[in-house]
C-alpha cells in the first residue's frame, strides 16, 4: 500500500462528510468507491460528487455501488456515517474488509472504540450507549481501527452536493497512542486531497475537543433551533452551554484529556463559526434519527463510571429527546 494510486479507498456513507471527502480526495487524483443507496446512488453515478468550499468548485467522478460484494475488499475505509446507522451497516461491511484494511470511522460523539488499546480498569470496556453488549465491537476487528476527529461543517443542498465555508481538519491516531506507518499513509492520504491532517498520539484529547463542541451545540439546537453563532454568543444560551461545558470538562479531566481552550476561547471560537445550523439540527428538521446517543449519552455514561453527575446535560438531552419525538415531520 505504499504507493498512493494503488490504494484501494472506499467511503462508507454520501451524505455532507462523505461527498466533502469523496469529491476533496478523488479531485487529488486517487480512484475512490462510495457506497450509496436510492436516488443518492443514480446521481452520484451519473454525475458525480459536486463540492462547494473555500478552495472553490470540486466536481469529482468516483465509483459509487449499493452492494460491498460488488467492491471487494478495500486498503482503507471511511465510514462516514450517521451513529444511529452503525448497528445496522457494520454487519453489511464485510466483503470489503480484509485482514489489513484500514478502518476509520468518522463519526460523531463517543466511539465504540473508546476504551480499546488503553490499559487501566477500563480497558476493553464497552460504552452500553454506543455499542449495546458489544454488538458494534463484535462486527470488527479492533486492531483495524483508525481514530479520527474531524472539523468539517458542511451541509448537502441536494444528493451528491455539499456546501462548506469552512476550513477542514482531520486529526488521525492509534488508538493506543503510537505513531504507526498505517497513520502516516492514511494521513497523507487526506492531506493531498487538500485537507489539512495532522496525527496525533493523543488522539483522545482531539476527540474530547470534538466531544464538546458537539454536547454544547448540537442538543441545544433542536430545542431553539439556534445557529452556532446564537447558541454562542446570546446570553440566554451562554448561560446554558457554560454549564453543559463545565460538566463535560470535569469528566473529560477524569478521563486525563488535556483541552487546549480555556472556556472563553471555547465560546469565542463557536461564535466565530457564524450562522452554521449543526448536524443534529439538520437530522431532525429532515426527520432523520438524532445522534443523541453518540454525541449525549455516552457522555453521561463515562461521567457516572467516574462517579460524576451530570445534571444540566441531562436536562437539555431530554429536552431534545422529546421535541424529536413529539414533533411531526
Amino acid at each position: 500500500m505504499s504507493a498512493s494510486n494503488a490504494l484501494r479507498v472506499c467511503i462508507v456513507g454520501a451524505g455532507a462528510i462523505g461527498c466533502t471527502l469523496a469529491a476533496r480526495i478523488a479531485g487529488s487524483g486517487q480512484p475512490i468507491s462510495m457506497l450509496a443507496r436510492g436516488k443518492t446512488l443514480e446521481i452520484i453515478r451519473s454525475g458525480g460528487v459536486m463540492l462547494f468550499d473555500l478552495e472553490g468548485e470540486c466536481r469529482a467522478t468516483v465509483r459509487a455501488e449499493s452492494d460491498c460484494t460488488a467492491l471487494g475488499i478495500q486498503d482503507v475505509i471511511f465510514i462516514c456515517t450517521k451513529a444511529p446507522s452503525l448497528s445496522g451497516l457494520l454487519p453489511e461491511l464485510s466483503p470489503l474488509v480484509g485482514p489489513k484494511t484500514i478502518v476509520v470511522p468518522v463519526v460523531n460523539g463517543v466511539p465504540w472504540w473508546y476504551f480499546h488499546g488503553v490499559s487501566g480498569r477500563h480497558a476493553g470496556l464497552k460504552i452500553e450507549a454506543v455499542d449495546p453488549d458489544g454488538s458494534l465491537s463484535a462486527c470488527l476487528n479492533l486492531d483495524q481501527v483508525l481514530g479520527c476527529v474531524i472539523f468539517i461543517t458542511a451541509h448537502s443542498e441536494a444528493p451528491g452536493v455539499v456546501r462548506s465555508n469552512n476550513k477542514h481538519l482531520m486529526i488521525l491516531g492509534e488508538p493506543n497512542n503510537q505513531l504507526s506507518e498505517r497513520l502516516e499513509l492514511v494521513r497523507s492520504l487526506v492531506e493531498r486531497s487538500g485537507i489539512e491532517a495532522r496525527a496525533s498520539e493523543t488522539i483522545r484529547d482531539s476527540l474530547w475537543t470534538k466531544i464538546l463542541a458537539n454536547l454544547t451545540s448540537n442538543p441545544l439546537s433542536v430545542i431553539t433551533g439556534a445557529s452556532l453563532e446564537h447558541i454562542y454568543s446570546e446570553p440566554e444560551l451562554k448561560t446554558i452551554v457554560s454549564k453543559i461545558l463545565n460538566e463535560a470538562l470535569v469528566t473529560a479531566a477524569a478521563y486525563g484529556a488535556r483541552i487546549a481552550f480555556d472556556p472563553q476561547t471555547f465560546m469565542q471560537l463557536g461564535a466565530g463559526m457564524g450562522a452554521v445550523r449543526t448536524s443534529m439540527l439538520q437530522d431532525y428538521d429532515a426527520g432523520r434519527p438524532l445522534e443523541l446517543a453518540a454525541i449525549g449519552d455516552a457522555v453521561v455514561e463515562l461521567a457516572a463510571l467516574q462517579g460524576i453527575d451530570m445534571p444540566v446535560t441531562k436536562d437539555i438531552l431530554a429536552l431534545a429527546r422529546i421535541r424529536a419525538l413529539n414533533t411531526p415531520h
